[in-house]
């Protein structure tokens, strides 16, 4: 379920499947069909299972300040399928939308593709349209059967794994990583944050076998934290770069820092980019991401935690942020996420736990939320627009979290209501 997509596909008479549908073969015949407009673009591909959005976003806003025209492609949607493909920080728009949807129509890709499969084509198309100097893509799932993974990218980045989609990927840490390092490409490097040790393993066998070059954090480059911001170092070119002062809270955002300054390197050696240390630090200072502990409204806080690492994270960022605050959390999550221990992580810094329903086909009730919380304060919200307004007024710490689906439509509505 893509807001806004079957707007452009009833227009056009342009079929999809609302369905996934693992594998290449579909994505790989329908673009040869528009001209295969992959082939013609310079890419950065990001696989993992938390960080990628936040890596995607300090990489776009290092190449901005180098002068570099870039094109994204996210996934899932903070407001509609408009902002899931950017150029140069601004989402399609509508007549654009309809240009590529056009290219699609007259190839024949109708009835050919799942609706993710067909985005994706269109954010190619898209980019080669808007000449793009780089392209920055998100696999949507997984990385090895995911549609993205038909690019030859200049670096592929994978920022963490963790348990994730087992119905598709596998029950075991080995087995997503088996599908994150299928983005690694033949003699391209990847880079890698802190992952575990069996995941490791999978992707340095990989790069092995792919003749790839494997920069680790940690190791070939790293970042620590001084009285003036945090330091990055890269042992590989030499490279100090102090004064980093990122406004994307978290500690775990000094971790995609250093991924996506170590990618910045790759692309502008790959395109002969003179290197600014003055533009990667305005970077980092100006990069930003919405749902990623973002403050909407005074008090209330948007943050997309909807596994138990990503959970981690959120509870690390408040104890950092907010040590001595009351939290309160309002929460809808979707049923195939792990829940309880979602829920077991974000207890750790609050016992005031409000859930709500929202429209999502494979949303958890919110009846059935309280039953997994062991939380002693638990009620069922049904005007969460209202109570967060108050919250706001009355100097509530709040935090909307569990799904970005829901973080969707809470932007949506507060906007619509402020």
């Amino acid at each position: 379920m893509i807001p806004k997509f079957d707007i452009y596909k009833e227009k056009w008479a342009v079929k999809s499947d609302d369905v996934i549908k693992p594998g290449l073969a579909a994505i790989e015949e329908a673009l040869a069909l528009v001209g295969s407009p992959e082939k013609n673009l310079q890419i950065v591909h990001l696989a993992g299972t938390n960080g990628k959005g936040s890596t995607l976003t300090f990489i776009e806003s290092i190449l901005k300040e180098h002068g570099l025209r870039v094109g994204k492609f996210m996934s899932p949607c903070i407001l509609d399928v408009h902002d899931q493909i950017q150029v140069a920080n601004r989402p399609i728009s509508a007549e654009e939308m309809d240009r590529v949807f056009q290219q699609m129509q007259l190839a024949g890709l109708s009835g050919k593709l799942t609706d993710f499969e067909l985005l994706t084509a269109a954010a190619f198309l898209h980019f080669v349209n808007s000449n793009v100097d780089v392209a920055i893509i998100e696999a949507g799932m997984g990385g090895l059967l995911d549609s993205t993974n038909v690019v030859t990218p200049i670096v592929s980045i994978i920022p963490s794994i963790a348990l994730e989609h087992t119905t598709y990927l596998g029950n075991t840490i080995e087995s997503i990583a088996h599908h994150k390092a299928g983005i690694i490409k033949q003699h391209q490097p990847v880079i890698i944050g802190d992952l575990p040790l069996e995941a490791k393993a999978v992707i340095y066998e990989k790069a092995r076998m792919k003749q790839a070059t494997v920069l680790e954090l940690g190791h070939q480059f790293n970042v620590e934290h001084t009285k003036h911001g945090e330091c990055y170092t890269n042992d590989e070119n030499g490279l100090r770069i102090a004064n980093l002062l990122r406004k994307m809270k978290g500690p775990h955002q000094a971790n995609n820092m250093a991924l996506a300054i170590t990618a910045f390197f790759e692309v502008a050696t790959a395109l002969d980019v003179p290197i600014s240390i003055q533009g990667i630090q305005n970077g980092i200072n100006k990069a930003k991401i919405l749902g990623r502990f973002e403050e909407i409204m005074p008090y209330i806080i948007l943050d997309g935690a909807h596994n138990p690492a990503s959970a981690e994270k959120l509870v690390a960022t408040i104890r950092q942020e907010f040590p001595e605050e009351m939290i309160t959390f309002v929460m809808g999550i979707l049923a195939d996420k792990d829940v309880k221990k979602v829920l077991n992580q974000l207890e750790q810094v609050s016992d005031c736990f409000y859930f709500v329903d929202f429209y999502n086909p494979r949303a958890m009730s919110a009846k059935d939320m309280v039953e997994l919380s062991s939380a002693s304060q638990t009620e069922v919200l049904s005007d969460y627009v209202q109570f967060l307004q108050t919250q706001s007024e009355n100097n509530c710490r709040t935090v909307v979290s569990g799904s970005l689906y829901l973080l969707t439509e809470v932007r949506n509505r507060l906007i619509g209501n402020s």
